[in-house]
């Protein structure tokens, strides 16, 4: 019997593989190992990344758990393991390696693994606005006019000196926003998730849904854009 089949017969809830082995034809129940000829499977483009580690699609997850099963799959698709085998089970190994390695960066990291559910529930995240938020239009404005006005200065004159102290006051209230928006994500995470283990159906549960989406979204995208221009501070004061 083949060490993988014999490594993985614990795994089988995890929904990795596609219906049908690419070897044998045979079914696939959802392992990523085939039980007739003990091929390993490539892992389905419609798992998603929680499924790939038998996770339930919340934004509050076991990190220590997480890794767990990050390492004993990463063990599963070593390429050391497969040295010997066919080209294609190679390449499907290392294609298999490399999104559990996405996947796993992706969840790890709270501000990622939202943007990803965002993805998945609501449509990509990546559709952020290159506008500041209605609250900072102004601010952002004035502080742009800091910015160009300290770039053309001469930076060992006291108006040099007088510009940095305001950019980087700046930069730390900034900073700051950034944190608050994180804190309020974390707390509509939290909502979500109740929502979702209540498993509720009604027409009330699914206007809770999207009002929780669209405040994630809103939150998301006004941060990256507050990051951004932190970041942007950082390069022009040092």
């Amino acid at each position: 019997m083949d060490q993988h089949h014999t490594h993985n017969t614990g795994s089988r809830d995890l929904r990795m593989a596609r219906s049908m082995c690419w070897h044998c034809q045979s079914e696939m129940s959802g392992e990523y190992f085939c039980e007739r000829c003990v091929k390993v499977q490539p892992v389905s483009k419609e798992t998603d990344y929680f499924t790939c580690f038998g996770l339930p699609r919340r934004l509050t997850i076991d990190l220590k758990k997480l890794e767990a099963k990050f390492y004993e799959m990463s063990r599963a698709f070593h390429p050391d393991f497969y040295q010997n085998k066919s080209e294609t089970e190679q390449t499907i190994s290392l294609g298999n390696a490399a999104t559990l390695n996405t996947a796993y960066r992706t969840l790890r990291d709270p501000i990622q693994r939202a943007e990803y559910l965002l993805d998945l529930e609501a449509g990509s995240v990546k559709d952020i606005r290159t506008s500041p938020p209605s609250d900072l239009f102004e601010e952002i404005l004035e502080l742009q006019e800091t910015v160009e006005a300290y770039r053309a200065s001469d930076r060992t004159s006291e108006t040099g000196r007088q510009l940095l102290t305001r950019l980087v006051a700046e930069r730390q209230a900034l900073d700051q926003r950034k944190q608050d928006m994180e804190h309020h994500l974390q707390q509509i995470c939290t909502d979500w998730d109740a929502l979702q283990d209540r498993g509720e159906a009604t027409s009330q549960a699914r206007t809770e849904r999207d009002r929780l989406l669209k405040q994630m979204r809103e939150i998301l995208s006004n941060r990256t854009y507050v990051k951004n221009i932190v970041n942007d501070l950082a390069a022009t004061i040092g």
